[in-house]
């Protein structure tokens, strides 16, 4: 398996991404995704209610198992806009399909931004000329520059190795830096792979890949109307076809596992405002559920994000944080270590170096293990602190 970003591209792939004039400035706002072929396809979407326009027509155009473009906006989500809001969302999805010559239903949608404003249909139609005549084999990093809002940096993840006894490649794509909590897959995440493999089994692994990566990470705890995960598999790279309870399936998924993990943190790393990465591991548990019940009372709190910027070592903010999760705790089995320091056990203080643990909060990758004592069961999820320039981000996002 091969870490590459150099020259970044998927065989049968291309991409560009351009300024349609929806942001201020000549900042692109406007990607394309596109595959020479009809591509198998599988995704998944947020849970929020509100779920904006594109999302609920790429979730009706998924069932059918085919796809070969994705057309991304920033600058307006396009969420909270009725009936107009979709009826935008089909009018850009039918232009692009007369550009590309292609079947509107292979054509999927996604949108970021502020909530509640129509899609700038002109603009955007104004655009896509421009965009598909730019497409081209090393344009996936103008596609991903393309969806980024608050991000700073772009994110991008890529592996070859040998599945099926042919070189495959997979590539991800991610935007999101707020709003993020996994309710599904917590921002728009686009993966690209030339591999052949069959839709039912591309379904499964996307989805477990999903699970074990986007759906453990938290920023604000706040879950998006927009949140979109989709693979594109090609088939071009004429692998022994991938099919369930095979070997190279699961070759195939540690790849697709190890790209999403990467962005996935990254997410966090990159997360509005933060300054620390952190883990939290919850094991010990009577059930996967109860651990995971435990990580996220302590993640999302605002208290226990805020001690972490502030590098005070307040770690009593995580034993309130557990103990409001609503799980059953018998408080003389729960143990609690921060960067491998003891600090609680048999609901006594251990903690002997305050200075120490000083040290642990001021770095900026900080472990949080907690055990419960209850099971074998355990969790993890990745998350930031809560900083100041998280409110001014936030504060004043949509003016």
């Amino acid at each position: 398996m091969v870490k590459e970003r150099m020259k970044i591209h998927v065989p049968g792939f291309l991409a560009n991404g351009i300024s349609a004039g929806i942001k201020h400035g000549e900042k692109k706002d406007l990607g394309l995704i596109y595959s020479t072929i009809p591509a198998k396809v599988a995704a998944v979407f947020t849970k929020n209610t509100f779920r904006a326009a594109p999302v609920l027509i790429d979730a009706e155009r998924v069932k059918k198992g085919l796809a070969q473009a994705i057309l991304t906006n920033s600058g307006c989500a396009n969420a909270a806009t009725g009936k107009e809001g979709y009826q935008d969302a089909l009018y850009v999805s039918a232009a692009l399909s007369k550009q590309l010559k292609i079947k509107e239903d292979h054509i999927l949608l996604g949108s970021t931004g502020v909530i509640g404003t129509r899609l700038p249909v002109k603009k955007i139609e104004g655009g896509i000329s421009k965009l598909v005549k730019g497409l081209h084999e090393f344009g996936i990093e103008a596609a991903e520059e393309a969806m980024m809002t608050t991000d700073k940096y772009p994110k991008i993840s890529i592996r070859r190795g040998i599945v099926g006894a042919r070189d495959i490649t997979i590539c991800g794509i991610a935007k999101g830096a707020g709003m993020i909590e996994p309710n599904m897959a917590t921002l728009l995440t686009y993966v690209m792979t030339d591999a052949l493999i069959d839709a039912k089994a591309l379904n499964t692994v996307f989805h477990q890949a999903i699970d074990s990566t986007f759906n453990i990470i938290s920023v604000d705890g706040c879950t998006s109307t927009n949140d979109t995960a989709i693979i594109l598999a090609n088939g071009l790279a004429g692998n022994n076809p991938l099919e369930k309870a095979q070997a190279r399936l699961q070759r195939f998924r540690d790849m697709l596992s190890d790209v999403l993990m990467e962005l996935a943190q990254a997410v966090v790393k990159d997360g509005e405002g933060a300054t620390k990465f952190i883990s939290i591991i919850v094991e010990g548990a009577k059930s996967r559920s109860d651990a995971r019940r435990a990580a996220y009372s302590i993640a999302n709190s605002t208290l226990v994000k805020t001690a972490f910027f502030g590098e005070d070592p307040n770690w009593g903010r995580i034993i309130a944080a557990l103990g409001s999760s609503g799980i059953p705790l018998e408080k003389e089995r729960i143990s609690l270590a921060i960067g491998g320091l003891p600090v609680f056990s048999q609901d006594t203080p251990t903690v002997a170096n305050l200075n120490k643990l000083k040290g642990i909060f001021q770095k900026n990758r900080i472990d949080i293990n907690v055990h419960l004592g209850a099971g074998d069961k355990s969790y993890c999820v990745y998350t930031s602190d809560l900083s100041y320039d998280y409110v001014k981000i936030n504060a004043d996002y949509s003016t």
